[in-house]
């Protein structure tokens, strides 16, 4: 059972940062619309990270959080963009 947690948080954090860069690479967006999933991303690695200082409590509260609303930005910005895409009729 642990190994299959390990294994599906170590997918989310792949699939949060993935998006996150794909976010940032769309240039018609604004900066602060572009940057917002991946500096999401990065609170939630850092609040993880107190858990080394033992901080467990911050890390709890912040960190599923942040990486869920950075997933959600990101899906809702690329979904966007191909719907943008759609419309004009390009690939």
């Amino acid at each position: 059972m642990p190994i299959a947690v390990a294994a599906l948080g170590i997918t989310i954090l792949c699939l949060a940062l993935r998006l996150a860069v794909t976010v940032v690479r769309m240039r018609d967006l604004p900066v602060w619309r572009r940057y917002l999933p991946l500096a999401l991303f990065l609170i939630a690695d850092a609040a993880s990270l107190l858990r080394a200082f033992d901080i467990p409590q911050i890390a709890e509260a912040i960190a599923f959080p942040c990486n869920l609303v950075g997933l959600v930005l990101a899906l809702r910005e690329i979904r966007a963009r191909r719907g943008i895409r759609a419309e004009r009729g390009t690939a």
